[in-house]
């Protein structure tokens, strides 16, 4: 399956309910997980965003549909990136000129 990596940052009424905050990353999973997909990793960070996870989806529209749930409900920003492991990005560059 395509990897996405998916990067969150809170929204003013993401901060304002904090502490709920494991809950809602817990639904996340599930949520995901309901799609068809499977999450490796799920960090709070510091920096530029407040999340990240690593996993993978069946499709791009899959994973396109959550971002568009997620940030749907208001809690965090959403940016989501597809990822290549090594081996797949070895055979992309196999096929350059």
């Amino acid at each position: 399956m395509p990897m996405y990596v998916g990067l969150y940052k809170m929204t003013e009424k993401g901060a304002a309910d904090m502490k709920k905050a494991p809950e809602r990353i817990k639904q996340l999973v599930k949520v995901w997980e309901a799609m068809g997909g499977t999450i490796s990793v799920v960090v709070a960070t510091l920096g530029a965003y407040d999340y990240v996870t690593v996993g993978e989806a069946p499709s791009d529209e899959v994973a396109a549909t959550f971002a568009a749930a997620l940030a749907s409900q208001g809690y965090v920003t959403t940016e989501t990136l597809r990822g290549f492991k090594p081996e797949e990005f070895a055979a992309l560059l196999a096929k350059l000129p």
